[in-house]
């Protein structure tokens, strides 16, 4: 599987889960808030906790065996400027641009609810490093790490 594949597929799986509003399935660990994603050979699976500070780990599968994975965790860093409701509006917003543009990683900056959406990375999908950010007036008001790549048996 090549890089350009790859990151088609990844972009496919992430724009049809949360940020397509993609149906929540039973989750497999207690107290885990889980989307799902499968077309033909492959298989995909967003899992976290939490809501205003969150942790999750997103897994791609191809027949079966998973070939790549990324973690993160996101939080509120400003209560007073921003709420968990108004962060992930402007999450789906922007990364739903992003998605247009066919691709995941690259660095973007996107205006939506009179906010700035920041992302910055370094690598590519088959191994990668980043950061995205809101920020109000200026100010970053919610931020999120992660991080992932290849998976290799």
């Amino acid at each position: 599987m090549d890089s350009e594949e790859l990151n088609r597929v990844i972009v496919r799986a992430k724009a049809a889960s949360y940020v397509g509003g993609g149906a929540k399935v039973t989750p497999s660990r207690q107290g885990a808030n889980e989307i799902a994603w499968e077309e033909g050979d492959w298989r995909y699976l967003d899992s976290y906790f939490g809501g205003t500070d969150f942790l999750g780990q997103e897994v791609l599968w191809h027949r079966n065996e998973p070939v790549w994975a990324m973690n993160y965790y996101g939080y509120i860093k400003r209560p007073d400027l921003i709420d968990a409701g108004q962060a992930g509006a402007i999450i789906q917003d922007s990364l739903s641009a992003l998605y247009r543009k066919g691709r995941f990683l690259g660095g973007f900056v996107w205006l939506s609810g009179g906010c700035t959406y920041q992302d910055r990375n370094d690598g590519g999908p088959e191994q990668f490093r980043g950061r995205e950010a809101i920020l109000v007036g200026g100010v970053e008001a919610y931020a999120l790490e992660y991080f992932g790549g290849l998976v290799k048996a």
